[in-house]
C-alpha cells in the first residue's frame, strides 16, 4: 500500500457504516506518561466454589447450574432488555422514546473457570459455535425478535464482571444503531451492483494481500482497512451467507478453527490474557430476506503498546471522529508473526 498510508495523518472511510476513521501514524512514537492498566497474571483455579457461572454453583438469584460438561446457556439474570415490557410510546414534542421488548441469555463456553476462547481446543470452540448458531435460530423465531446480537466482552479492562469463559446474547425487537448502519450500507451497495458488499471487498483484500492475518478453506482473518481498535481483526466467511444459521458442520469448524487462531495469537502478542470485546453481525431475524447481508465477527481490542497500555476513546473520539496511531497493516505485520 502506498507509503504515504504509514507515514501521514489521512482518514480511511468505514464501506459498513458510511463513517470516517482518522490515522496518525506519526503519534504511535509519542513518549507515554499516562494510566498503566494493572496486569492481572493470577492464576485462576479450574473451579471456583464462589463462582456463579461455574458448573453445580447456585446463582444470585437462587437458581442452581446443572453439572454442565461443555457448552451452557440460560437466560441472564440481571437481562438489558424485558420480554414483557409493554407496548408504548411517547412522542411529546421533542421528547421521544418507544418501548423495546427482548431476551438476554448468558453464554458459559466451558466448565473450566481458568479457560478463555484461546486457551479451548478448536473442537470445543465449535460446540459454542453451534450453540451460537442455535440461539440465534431459536431467539429470532419468536414474536417481536428481529435481531439477535451475540458478542463476548473478556477481561476486567472491559468491564467484564466475571472471569468464568462466558458471552452474552441480546435479542430485541429493532436494530441497534451500528447494526442499522451497515444494514443500510449493504442493502445499498446490493442494490446497485447485485452482490455482496463484503463478498466483493474481500475479493479485493485477498488480492492485495496486505491485512490478511489468517485463512482456512472457508474463512479468512483480517485487519479491515478502516479498523479503529489498534489490533481489531474481523472473520469473514470467504461464501456470501447471511448469518451463522447457514453454516454447516464443517464451516462451524473452519470458523471455530479462525477464532482459536486469532485469540491465541492476540493473547501472545503482549503476553497476557488480552482483552476485547468480540460480536458477530448478521442478517435481523424479521420478515425481510435480507439478501444483502455478509455475516462476519469483530474484535476489539483496547491494548495500544503493552498488557498496560490501552488505546481510550477520549477526547476527539468523543467530539469528532475515532482515531487510532499504527496503521492497520502495521498491526497486521505483528499478529501474523504469532499464528
Amino acid at each position: 500500500m502506498e507509503t504515504n498510508l504509514q507515514d501521514y495523518s489521512h482518514k480511511r472511510y468505514n464501506i459498513l457504516t458510511g463513517e470516517w476513521v482518522l490515522v496518525s501514524p506519526h503519534r504511535a512514537k509519542r513518549p507515554w506518561q499516562g494510566q498503566n492498566e494493572k496486569i492481572v497474571s493470577d492464576l485462576r483455579p479450574t473451579y471456583d466454589p464462589d463462582c456463579y457461572l461455574c458448573s453445580g454453583n447456585k446463582r444470585i438469584n437462587g437458581e442452581q447450574n446443572p453439572k454442565y460438561e461443555d457448552v451452557y446457556v440460560f437466560t441472564n439474570d440481571f437481562s438489558a432488555l424485558q420480554k414483557d415490557s409493554p407496548d408504548f410510546s411517547i412522542h411529546d414534542g421533542l421528547l421521544i422514546a418507544e418501548s423495546e421488548k427482548g431476551i438476554c441469555r448468558v453464554v458459559c463456553f466451558s466448565p473450566d473457570h481458568s479457560m478463555s476462547l484461546a486457551d479451548m481446543k478448536s473442537e470445543d470452540i465449535a460446540k459454542v459455535v453451534e450453540l451460537w448458531k442455535r440461539e440465534y435460530v431459536e431467539l429470532g423465531a419468536m414474536k417481536d425478535i428481529n435481531y439477535v446480537q451475540i458478542f463476548e466482552n473478556k477481561g476486567a479492562v472491559m468491564g467484564c464482571s466475571n472471569p468464568h469463559p462466558h458471552g452474552q446474547i441480546w435479542s430485541q425487537s429493532t436494530l441497534p444503531n451500528e447494526v442499522s448502519k451497515k444494514d443500510k450500507q449493504q442493502k445499498k451497495y446490493f442494490d446497485e451492483h447485485q452482490k455482496s458488499l463484503l463478498e466483493t471487498y474481500l475479493k479485493q483484500e485477498l488480492e492485495l494481500d496486505e491485512r490478511i492475518i489468517y485463512q482456512n478453506d472457508d474463512f479468512v482473518v483480517l485487519t479491515p482497512f478502516w479498523a479503529i481498535w489498534p489490533f481489531e481483526t474481523m472473520i469473514v466467511p470467504k461464501t456470501h451467507q447471511k448469518n451463522i444459521g447457514e453454516m454447516n458442520q464443517n464451516e462451524s469448524l473452519a470458523f471455530a478453527d479462525a477464532i482459536s487462531k486469532i485469540t491465541k495469537a492476540y493473547d501472545k502478542l503482549f503476553e497476557c490474557s488480552f482483552p476485547y470485546s468480540s460480536g458477530i453481525h448478521q442478517s435481523p431475524t424479521n420478515e425481510d430476506s435480507n439478501g444483502h447481508w455478509h455475516w462476519h465477527m469483530s474484535f476489539y481490542p483496547p491494548l495500544l503498546r503493552s498488557a498496560t497500555v490501552k488505546k481510550f476513546m477520549v477526547g476527539y473520539e468523543m467530539f469528532g471522529s475515532p482515531q487510532r496511531d499504527i496503521t492497520a497493516e502495521q498491526a497486521v505485520n505483528r499478529l501474523q508473526e504469532l499464528i
